[in-house]
């Protein structure tokens, strides 16, 4: 199949390459020019395992090519997925502005394309987007009929970061959305040769099912948090609850790991995009706000326990990991950002490393100290906080006798203090 992708972030790289492998010919566009020249490079844009090889592979066989032309790239494909950002305003809302932009592009090449071309949203968004916004946008640049004139539809990702390209290769299902027939069938065949069940749904139900499922995951971050504190302060393990916890098959084991609390770019930004939309909606969201409200708290309890350890005004405190999570440089919503800006209100002199992420960490908080390695980190400084469990901060030989605050239970130290145990 011929399919173009508008973004080549986290969502669209991946998915372009992984479906450049499976025998399709993709063509992602993109508006930043180095973005661009970095994938026809056979270079990724972002760090995820496995990720380089795929791309290499299918670039090197001209099963995968990168343009800013929108022409090229949509009017040579029968199938277009938009990939591009949906971040969230002030307010908690979700921004469309890159959404609507992707549509409005899409549509003024459809008005010169007489072939049947199929619109896809993969974009996280708020349930109703894809028929309220996204369709009409096309139609209006057109000057044709969604579900007559060109196809329309939703089909979410379930990418984790750190392992999207087997998620995409492995999933446990594939979630469609569409408003006419072929489209259905379109992604039907497209996702064929990965032998999962397909869930065949509307468009607005396959936006939902995305969102109900990130805010059903962080619910459980922040539950197990939450017992994570109350277990520290009976004196207990919550390793070990979760462990015994997780072996009721009502439960399951996944997703009961305490810590820092989540980020990334999903949990936080669909919880409250949703919310907001509930309330809009005269809906209350009780539940979804108290995790929000959970995990906003919950990397603040590193800076407390390690201001049980020492004072930290004038101190120099190594924060190890500011990736939001391990095999990824991705910082948004990271906890280290909690963290690093409430020892620097309290006074500390902040020397941080992470073995990937420091680069777009630095864009975010360039007044910190950066250090090229773990081990400079940890000799220079008085105390340490690790936020991310990246395996090469688990070797207890690294601190000595210098306190640590651990939020995910890599290591074990001398002078050790675990955020939920």
């Amino acid at each position: 199949m011929k399919i173009s992708i508008v973004g080549s972030g986290y969502v669209g790289l991946v998915t372009g390459a992984c479906l450049a492998k499976l025998g399709n010919s993709v063509v992602l566009i993109d508006v930043i020019e180095e973005k661009i020249q970095r994938i026809n490079s056979r270079r990724p844009t972002v760090f995820e395992p496995g990720l380089d090889a795929v791309l290499s592979e299918a670039v090197g066989k001209g099963a995968l090519r990168a343009t800013a032309d929108f022409s090229d790239g949509i009017g040579t494909t029968e199938l277009t997925f938009i990939c591009v950002g949906t971040p969230s305003r002030d307010d908690g809302s979700q921004d469309l502005t890159q959404v609507a932009g992707a549509a409005e592009s899409i549509g003024s090449v459809l008005k010169e394309k007489s072939d049947y071309h199929s619109v896809v949203t993969k974009s996280t968004v708020v349930p109703g987007t894809t028929l309220k916004t996204v369709g009409p946008i096309v139609e209006r640049a057109s000057g044709k009929r969604a579900g007559v004139d060109f196809g329309l539809g939703m089909n979410p990702e379930f990418l984790k970061e750190g392992d999207a390209v087997n998620d995409f290769f492995r999933p446990d299902r594939v979630v469609i959305g569409a408003v006419d027939a072929k489209t259905r069938e379109r992604l039907s065949e497209l996702y064929s040769p990965l032998g999962v069940p397909v869930f065949h749904t509307d468009c607005t139900t396959a936006e939902m099912i995305k969102y109900s499922s990130n805010i059903f995951l962080a619910a459980r971050v922040a539950l197990v948090n939450e017992l994570g504190n109350v277990s520290k302060a009976l004196g207990i393990d919550v390793r070990e609850v979760a462990k015994a916890v997780g072996m009721d098959r009502r439960i399951g084991p996944l997703f009961l790991k305490a810590g820092a609390g989540f980020g990334g770019s999903c949990f936080r930004k669909d919880a409250s995009a949703l919310s907001r939309k509930a309330r809009e909606l005269g809906v209350s969201t009780p539940i979804i706000d108290s995790v929000l409200m959970q995990n906003d708290a919950q990397p603040l309890r590193l800076v407390e326990l390690l201001e049980g350890k020492l004072k930290i005004k004038g101190k120099r405190i190594a924060v190890l990991g500011l990736s939001f999570k391990p095999n990824s440089d991705d910082v948004r919503d990271a906890p280290s950002l909690k963290v690093v800006d409430a020892l620097a209100v309290r006074g500390a002199y902040v020397v941080a490393y992470d073995p990937v992420a420091s680069d777009n960490f630095r864009k975010l908080r360039p007044d910190i100290e950066y250090a090229k390695s773990a081990r400079s980190a940890v000799n220079s400084s008085d105390a340490v906080v690790i936020v991310t469990e990246w395996e090469e901060f688990s070797d207890p030989m690294l601190y000595g006798t210098k306190p640590v605050i651990d939020g995910r239970g890599i290591t074990k130290t001398e002078n050790y203090e675990g955020v939920c145990w």
